[in-house]
């Protein structure tokens, strides 16, 4: 028969198994790297770090900033960064197309009712005559390259105003800050650039607002993506980052996604709490109260899921095809991986 443990023995067993418990280091977070823009709509993925939902994870995440969105694709092909999360370009979609990455989650979108990106004139453009949309042939438009997501806002632009595409002169400046600099100094007519951007030109008296997009069109912008080599071969470890991106597009969406009954935003405590941690990233240099109110006014629509708009990926990709910008090879089916996220959005038949 076992007898009880005397109170000695027992003792010395807790002991025992509490310097077992400190003797064995614990297991390192699995380091990964992000590719992102300073946007505002990086804002769920900015939240995820800052509220430690990496970490829950068990994901040690660096982020890597860009200037424009086509290098963060490029960097995730040669391994430069493990995970992007940005707007969708046609050298995305031909990477996507030869079987190099994958779409696996839901970045923000253009949505009637919020203000998304901002078409601005120049000073000297306005002066001359350039207000409506539809003013836009004869006119320079800045972009950072061909195939953009800029470009593809334009060529819809067009669609929907009713001029064509080509009396639009496009030119390539490689970068967002180019893009600005160009604009202000009167080499260019217009741009269309994300609202924190935009704002402070607008207040500053550097450029004129011709509309917002949103008032014209939606689209599903942007998106979270990996390799397909990360995504079919650490498939586990893509399933943690996606759960941690989802929780901060969760809290994203509950603080920034809220009207009243006569349509307009509602920004509050929640929305206040959320906007100075994005601040922290997207504004650094400025004080806090004015960081706080240009995030509430800048943050695009975002799933609360991070639930891609499958149709309308398969709509941009087309365009693109007609441009000429996306190869016609490219089927719009192999460029996503929709098994990290569950209910995505307008799945064709």
């Amino acid at each position: 028969m076992n007898l009880p443990c005397s109170r000695l023995s027992r003792r010395r067993l807790l002991g025992g198994l509490a310097a077992a418990t400190l003797a064995t280091p614990a297991l390192a977070a699995d380091k990964i790297s992000v590719g992102v823009l300073r946007y505002v709509s990086s804002g769920p993925l900015f939240l995820a770090v800052e509220r430690g939902y990496f970490g829950e994870q068990g994901l040690d995440v660096t982020l890597q900033y860009f200037e424009a969105a086509q290098p963060i694709a490029l960097a995730a092909v040669t391994g430069d960064v493990d995970f992007g999360v940005t707007a969708f370009t046609g050298g995305f979609f031909n990477l996507a197309g030869e079987g190099q990455l994958k779409i696996i989650a839901a970045q923000a979108k253009e949505a009637r009712g919020f203000e998304g990106n901002a078409v601005l004139a120049s000073n000297a453009a306005y002066d001359k005559g350039f207000r409506r949309m539809a003013d836009f042939p004869g006119h320079t438009l800045g972009i950072t390259q061909t195939g953009s997501s800029f470009h593809y806002q334009i060529g819809q632009l067009a669609r929907v105003a009713g001029f064509a595409l080509d009396s639009v002169d496009i030119r390539g400046l490689k970068t967002l800050p180019n893009m600005v600099a160009a604009l202000e100094g009167g080499h260019i007519d217009a741009i269309i650039i994300a609202p924190h951007i935009a704002k402070p030109l607008i207040a500053e008296g550097k450029a004129k607002l011709i509309g917002w997009y949103s008032d014209f069109d939606e689209y599903q912008f942007g998106g979270v993506f990996t390799a397909t080599k990360t995504a079919q071969g650490r498939r586990e470890l893509t399933q943690r980052f996606v759960r941690a991106y989802q929780k901060g597009a969760g809290d994203y969406a509950s603080a920034f996604m809220k009207k009243d009954a006569q349509g307009q935003r509602i920004f509050d405590e929640q929305s206040h709490a959320a906007a100075r941690l994005i601040a922290k990233y997207v504004y650094p240099s400025e004080p806090e109260a004015k960081a706080v109110a240009l995030v509430e006014a800048s943050a695009f629509p975002a799933d609360s899921q991070a639930r891609l708009d499958v149709g309308d990926i398969h709509k941009q990709i087309g365009w693109m095809k007609e441009q000429k910008l996306v190869n016609a090879t490219v089927d719009p089916a192999t460029t996503l991986d929709l098994g990290f996220v569950e209910g995505h959005f307008n799945l064709p038949r």
